[in-house]
């Protein structure tokens, strides 16, 4: 679900899930919804903490590798404090680092229905070409959307440079199939010229901010347009980090993962094991797969910059290895999953009862996690998007 935020008109993910809770007690280690036991792991609840507003940042730090580190050590749970600018000194020579290259589309857009009411979009999928259209002038899109009165059939949509968009179909609450006005092969440079970069709520911007939030809002290394939001573990890389990184030998690699939906809706179940990831478009060069296979025969550690880039190691792997894979994943990683590849994983501080913590706790588990959160709490670090990040061994 997107909601507006004031100060800056941008599409923005809800924070908190309204959950269907059912009639609920507890008991013991067992939570009842209805009449069907929910085990602590897959409780929503168990994915709480208290985070005071503060603490959310709402704005990046003045150098991409300044922020600050929490290293995790997932079979002791011991915590170590640190700062990512120090990564090169803390990763090993045999270590790998897997990045996610997809870079965030401007996939938001501003419009008044002819009445002047104002409507806003964020296309889903937006850089993936589409078929069996041949030489239309159109391209259709489904989008989320967010307006002032009822959206209809046949509704058009007038965006700020005159151009009309008309509403083909109603898809869902909240989703609709909008026809615009340009070809698909153009569709990418039409949204950069008509669009904004869509920010998550906790990003204040006023117009001075809004070039620079274009750009910090994106990985130094991003390459392949198509994501509408940003792999935020990346952030931190600077080139002066990825080049130290080089120089001590350590490999890094490039996978992509666009990131849609399915990695910032929330969770609306009581029970996680019954949320539904929407699939996001993925893909590991040949090359890529062939030299991690050969990093997993040799025991090189192979640490995923972000939820997006595990995700993506683990959709890809087959028992026969990593091969060519180019497709859609809605891999959705909660504790109890056996991870087949990943064995380290660079992240940031992530909602509460959010797919992200959960992925989380699934690698380094649920109290060793939920207690370095509050150690980060408790030490004043910054959390979301534009905050600070862990390291997980």
């Amino acid at each position: 679900m997107l909601k507006e935020d004031p100060p800056s008109g941008n599409f923005i993910y809800e924070s908190q899930p309204t959950v269907n809770k059912g009639r609920q007690f507890d008991h013991g280690d067992i939570k009842f919804c209805g009449d069907v036991e929910i085990p602590q792991e897959f409780r929503l609840s168990t994915y709480s903490y208290s985070l005071p507003p503060e603490l959310i940042a709402h704005q990046p730090v003045s150098c991409r590798d300044h922020s600050r580190l929490l290293i995790i050590d997932r079979n002791t749970g011991r915590l170590r404090h640190d700062n990512f600018f120090e990564l090169p000194n803390i990763l090993h020579e045999s270590d790998v680092l897997v990045i996610n290259d997809t870079q965030v589309i401007p996939a938001a857009l501003h419009g008044n229905k002819p009445t002047g009411g104002k409507v806003q979009l964020l296309v889903l999928d937006p850089a993936t070409k589409e078929k069996g259209i041949g030489e239309s002038i159109y391209t259709q899109k489904i989008c989320l959307f967010r307006c002032s009165g009822r959206l209809k059939t046949g509704s058009v949509i007038l965006l700020p440079d005159g151009v009309e968009l008309l509403v083909l179909e109603l898809i869902s609450p909240g989703r609709a199939l909008i026809r615009f006005p340009v070809a698909s092969f153009e569709f990418t440079e039409f949204l950069k010229r008509v669009g904004s970069t869509p920010l998550p709520p906790y990003i204040r911007q006023d117009k001075d901010d809004r070039f620079k939030n274009s750009e910090r809002y994106q990985t130094i290394y991003s390459e392949v347009p198509g994501s509408i939001a940003a792999p935020t573990a990346g952030l931190h890389f600077s080139s002066q980090i990825l080049e130290k990184l080089k120089r001590k030998g350590i490999d890094v690699v490039k996978i992509t993962l666009h990131v849609g939906p399915g990695t910032f809706m929330p969770i609306r179940s009581a029970d996680i094991r019954l949320h539904k990831m929407e699939p996001e478009s993925y893909s590991v060069p040949e090359p890529v797969g062939i030299f991690l296979q050969e990093c997993m025969r040799s025991r090189r550690k192979i640490i995923a910059v972000g939820s997006t880039s595990v995700r993506t190691l683990e959709a890809s792997y087959t028992e026969s290895g990593f091969k060519k894979a180019t497709g859609y994943s809605d891999l959705f990683i909660i504790p109890g999953y056996q991870f087949k590849v990943v064995q380290g994983m660079i992240t940031n501080f992530h909602l509460p009862e959010s797919t992200l913590l959960a992925l989380v706790c699934a690698f380094a588990g649920i109290d060793t996690v939920i207690q370095a959160y509050k150690a980060a709490v408790s030490d004043n670090y910054r959390f979301y998007s534009y905050g600070d990040a862990c390291l997980v061994v």
